[in-house]
């Protein structure tokens, strides 16, 4: 199975993929709005990172939002930097919420979590992570 989180790309391959300058990346890094891989001093990002890149993109671009409404909106976004998200499900699935679109899922939302150990299985975030993860035996 291919590892989506595995650093591959330069900044400058990055910055062609997406067509934004490579400064504008380390702004963006700067802000915490992504945390690619470090090796030495090089950046290499993974095929997550590009997603979450092209999903700021759009909200810079096509939205009109700015940086700091950006990083206000990834907060809400329990599963922003968390390795086991599997993405959205399409609008008219169950239990997504239609006005989330899903950053890792191009045209899908994201799913509603309904059951309080479904979230914490799936979100090292939250300020209970480390005693959920113990009542749930993981």
């Amino acid at each position: 199975m291919f590892d989506e989180d595995k650093g591959l790309y330069t900044i400058g391959t990055v910055s062609e993929l997406i067509s934004e300058h490579p400064e504008t990346l380390r702004v963006w890094e700067k802000n915490g709005l992504i945390h690619p891989i470090r090796n030495g001093t090089q950046r290499k990002y993974s095929n997550n990172d590009i997603k979450r890149l092209n999903f700021i993109r759009s909200l810079l671009h096509e939205k009109g939002m700015n940086i700091a409404g950006v990083k206000q909106l990834i907060n809400m976004y329990p599963c922003w930097f968390n390795k086991t998200c599997k993405g959205g499900a399409g609008k008219n699935s169950t239990d997504v919420n239609n006005s989330k679109p899903c950053w890792k899922t191009e045209e899908t939302f994201c799913i509603l979590v309904t059951d309080k150990a479904d979230l914490c299985s799936t979100c090292s975030i939250c300020k209970d992570y480390s005693s959920c993860k113990t009542a749930n035996g993981k």
